[in-house]
């Protein structure tokens, strides 16, 4: 494997929980013994050179859109790397969020459009709180599970801060959900080269790093 060909490129365009993705990833690197670099980046050429792309976010839909796009090329590197390319890429919280063609919070906002769905806010019913926030377990949608979330464990608990949720026009793009009140949540999306979970791997303690781990391992048929 090159030098560049192990990266992983850890998208910056002001929103996410960078420092502590790049911690938890280079951890899970050690875990799954993969000789990879984690860089923060917002460089196109970094991407296109990239062997996987993780893209963060922490905040509002609208906002973390409006941030992409304002990076110069960093979409344009993306379609090319990850739809074109086939890199292997990951999409947390707000980052997996961007996967679908629109966003509901603070009016319509488009989304990347790479899976299709609409982002809009939970409905969990009397009792639960919005935003759903803490430790969930996981429903796998198949059996066996997506080669990023196997061997995480038995009744793996991860942990969510959010009030908006990805629902998927296509339910076979959804590889979990976690039950929360009336309302199934997607918890995480995959289609083809693409994975993306609602939930944070970087807060998600020995679950988290395995799942982080499966991802830099992962090869995409």
């Amino acid at each position: 494997m090159s030098a560049a060909m192990s990266l992983v490129a850890l998208i910056d365009y002001g929103s996410g929980n960078l420092h502590s993705a790049g911690r938890a990833l280079r951890a899970a690197a050690n875990l799954a013994g993969t000789p990879h670099e984690i860089r923060i980046t917002h460089s196109p050429a970094d991407i296109l050179s990239a062997e996987r792309v993780v893209l963060p976010g922490v905040g509002h839909f609208a906002d973390c859109a409006a941030g992409l796009r304002a990076q110069p090329g960093v979409v344009e590197a993306l379609e090319e790397a990850c739809l074109k390319g086939n890199r292997p890429f990951l999409g947390i919280c707000v980052g997996m969020q961007l996967l679908a063609d629109t966003g509901l919070e603070d009016g319509t906002t488009p989304g990347l459009g790479w899976i299709k769905g609409e982002v809009s806010r939970i409905q969990p019913g009397a009792g639960f709180r919005v935003p759903h926030m803490g430790w969930n377990g996981l429903s796998f949608a198949g059996e066996p599970p997506h080669p990023v979330l196997q061997d995480l464990g038995e009744d793996p608990h991860v942990y969510f801060t959010h009030s908006y949720a990805f629902t998927a026009k296509d339910p076979a793009t959804i590889a979990a959900t976690a039950g929360y009140g009336a309302e199934a949540i997607t918890a995480a999306v995959a289609q083809d080269n693409l994975f993306g979970t609602q939930f944070h791997p970087e807060k998600s303690q020995r679950v988290g790093l395995r799942l982080l781990a499966n991802f830099l391992t992962w090869t995409p048929t």
